[in-house]
């Protein structure tokens, strides 16, 4: 493989939105397929675009204390190069306030958001990636503007995501450009036991004017961020979730 070939980088691209990101993606661009799941991450390869073009790169976000070394040796093995990073490897842990042990929250943190800040910080070291990388977009979730019962440490690491690239916006502008896109209720293997609960049919009629999410109604709005037609939008949230955070009838 050439030096400096361009890729664009998606975490927890074995399943959800990752995968439908991945997939549409694959059209157009090579990809770096990030997960934990070598099985689910190949699966996901095959069904891209031009399987044979795109790599996996196994790791496990939960460690977050070698993730800027492991991407370091990945990107200089392969010989290539990082223009585009899109995060959507989340967990969603629903516990109790009460409930919440260090251990709880610090994978929930480690996963949500650390990983995404140690990864960028890799990607914009020139000895790493040169002057490559031009877009990040971070899949967050309304829950880091919204609360709900059990949600306290998703939506503080959805949070600390949303506040962070704010920041790395302004200041790595105007070379990189860092959006967020914050989903309402998307049906995914992460979050298929919330809609195992008989009321949810119930609830997502009466509080979502559009009905609950696919993967595919996100994925639109990461491409177009990703674009060069985003070229002047930086450090904005966009809430993409089927009108719910817009109804407030009883």
């Amino acid at each position: 493989m050439p030096n400096n070939v361009d890729f664009c980088l998606i975490t927890g691209a074995s399943s959800g939105i990752g995968r439908e990101l991945a997939i549409s993606l694959s059209k157009d661009n090579l990809l770096i397929l990030n997960g934990r799941n070598v099985v689910r991450l190949e699966e996901t390869k095959q069904a891209c675009h031009n399987a044979q073009e795109h790599i996996i790169w196994p790791y496990d976000l939960t460690n977050v204390s070698n993730i800027d070394k492991s991407l370091e040796e990945f990107l200089f093995k392969q010989e290539i190069r990082v223009s585009r990073f899109v995060h959507c490897a989340g967990i969603l842990d629903i516990i109790p306030v009460r409930m919440i042990t260090n251990e709880n929250l610090l994978t929930v943190l480690n996963v949500n958001f650390i990983s995404a800040a140690m990864i960028t910080t890799c990607l914009v070291k020139k000895k790493v990636n040169e002057h490559f990388l031009k877009s990040i977009v971070f899949v967050s979730s309304i829950a880091s503007e919204f609360g709900a019962k059990g949600f306290a440490a998703y939506s503080a690491s959805k949070g600390a995501l949303d506040s962070y690239m704010r920041s790395a916006a302004v200041e790595l502008a105007p070379r990189v450009r860092a959006n967020s896109v914050l989903p309402g209720g998307v049906v995914t293997k992460m979050t298929e036991k919330l809609y195992n609960d008989d009321q949810i049919p119930e609830r997502l009629v009466k509080d979502y004017p559009l009905g609950s999410g696919q993967p595919s109604d996100i994925v639109g709005m990461v491409q177009f961020l990703l674009s060069d037609k985003a070229r002047w939008i930086t450090g904005q949230h966009f809430v993409v979730d089927g009108g719910r955070s817009a109804n407030i009838s009883v």
